[in-house]
């Protein structure tokens, strides 16, 4: 897993790359936390180039929005495919999450 951070005005984009799992996501969180620490209440994190998501992925978005949302800001996820956004539905995770189809649109609710 790879994640790429583009900062465009006062968002935060979050380009992640391959495996989001058990493996991954401490090293993704602690990225997330560090932009949060920092001052950085609006991130998107966009999946286009996410090709596997398990719990513990789902579970780290969680965190971030919970604490997001305490902090007044907001995380949008964007571009999953259609494995990975199955994997949230089933999970419910889609009702928790704010998610839109592409970055673009991302940017017109955060």
């Amino acid at each position: 897993m790879e994640a790429v951070v583009e900062e465009k005005g006062d968002v935060i984009v979050v380009r992640i790359q391959g495996r989001l799992d058990a493996a991954s996501s401490p090293q993704l969180e602690k990225q997330v936390n560090s932009i949060i620490d920092t001052g950085h209440f609006k991130i998107i994190l966009n999946f286009e180039q996410v090709d596997y998501l398990s719990s513990a992925g789902m579970r780290l978005m969680l965190g971030v929005s919970k604490r997001l949302n305490k902090l007044e800001g907001k995380v949008i996820a964007c571009n999953l495919n259609e494995e990975v956004m199955e994997v949230i539905k089933m999970a419910g995770f889609n009702q928790v999450l704010e998610m839109y189809p592409s970055e673009e649109e991302s940017f017109k609710h955060i």
